[in-house]
């Protein structure tokens, strides 16, 4: 939010920066701090200076920030003389606790998320344990596990130490930033950096080098599924996209009826909520006879159950078949074969229930392609 002392902060920032001091003051929240870039912190694992923040525990007020320019002016200097010591400006970074205590606040946690996330009208109870299983519980133990092997770091310390311990550049270390930021911010904690810094360049793009199978393979691996109910369950995620768990939770009326258009309606039980969804191609949904098929005999009430358990138990099949591709490569294959065919991208994001953004750049590779296809056409046909 805007605050009155941020006109006065940019003219303190464009001294600094006149005098090539290499530090700024920084407003976080009601008090200042100085960022630039900084030796390591005592106890980290970098070797080289990087950026971090400086908190100086005063006030956001005109009085205070003449106070934190000055401060700048002595650390640039003591930075250029090579005295520079964190210990003068490190206060203990949040309390060392015992795991009982850790254990406690994170129980916590966990029933705040819970109340928060459901009483948003949008979000599915079960999608809302779904998320906390998946991207929430499992950093939270990962930061237990550490905790009790360097009794020593605080917590701060161990949050950061948490992130650090995922692999760089993955999908696993943003989300543990994500999750243990939100931990932080939860028990009005000041980590020493920003986590966000530490994300690295994991992307979408990143996710697609994987070989996806040709229509070829998945319809030969779809007849050599012997049990007819998991043969179903497979031709429904080829031919809708679907994930895992969506084809337990589907209006298939339209489809069971002979509707032409075979439509089906992914129901709001599911982590996305509700949405309609086309095959592509058409013509296998009488190739997998999928107007009459049934669905196996598993728990689906997620009173009983989750949305994550039933997608394991269709990965387990896939394995147990010893198919030669994931689950989620059929939903990847669709997204593929909906681009090449032309369906807008628009159209094609809602039918698999995520944002333009994320489809875009999820599938960038194809879409470039395709749109650079369609120009290179439009000028040979002119």
């Amino acid at each position: 939010m805007p605050h009155s002392l941020d006109g006065h902060l940019k003219k303190v920032n464009a001294r600094l920066k006149a005098a090539c001091l290499g530090l700024k003051v920084e407003r976080r929240g009601d008090t200042l701090a100085l960022r630039g870039t900084l030796p390591p912190r005592p106890g980290s694992d970098r070797l080289r200076p990087h950026q971090q923040r400086i908190p100086l525990k005063l006030p956001a007020n005109k009085a205070a920030l003449k106070q934190a320019e000055q401060e700048a002016k002595v650390i640039a200097a003591r930075l250029i003389e090579g005295s520079f010591d964190w210990h003068q400006y490190l206060t203990r970074s949040g309390p060392v606790l015992g795991s009982d205590e850790l254990a406690d606040k994170i129980a916590a946690f966990e029933q705040h998320y819970i109340a928060a996330a459901q009483a948003d009208p949008d979000k599915h109870p079960a999608s809302v344990m779904t998320t906390w299983n998946k991207a929430y519980a499992p950093y939270l133990r990962k930061l237990q596990a550490l905790s009790k092997r360097r009794t020593s770091l605080s917590l701060s310390e161990a949050i950061v130490a948490t992130v650090k311990e995922t692999r760089a550049n993955s999908r696993s270390r943003q989300v543990c930033c994500t999750a243990l930021t939100a931990f932080a911010q939860f028990l009005a904690l000041e980590l020493p950096i920003d986590l966000k810094t530490l994300w690295g360049k994991y992307g979408g793009s990143r996710t697609q080098k994987r070989q996806l199978p040709t229509d070829a393979q998945i319809i030969e691996w779809f007849h050599r599924i012997p049990n007819p109910t998991w043969q179903f369950v497979y031709g429904m995620m080829a031919v809708y996209g679907l994930r895992n768990h969506e084809v337990f939770f589907c209006d298939r009326s339209a489809l069971t009826i002979g509707d032409p258009e075979a439509a089906i309606e992914v129901l709001d039980t599911t982590k996305t909520g509700a949405h309609d969804v086309w095959p592509f191609p058409p013509d296998w949904v009488a190739e997998f006879s999928l107007r009459d098929g049934e669905l196996p005999d598993i728990e689906v009430n997620l009173k009983q159950t989750t949305l994550q358990r039933i997608g394991q138990q269709v990965t387990l099949q896939f394995h147990r078949y010893e198919i030669p591709f994931a689950p989620y490569d059929l939903r990847h294959a669709w997204a593929v074969r909906t681009i090449l065919l032309g369906v807008p991208d628009t159209v094609a994001a809602r039918m698999m229930g995520h944002s333009v953004a994320v489809h875009n750049r999820t599938y960038h590779r194809w879409i470039t392609r395709r749109d650079q296809q369609q120009a290179v056409r439009a000028v040979l046909n002119s």
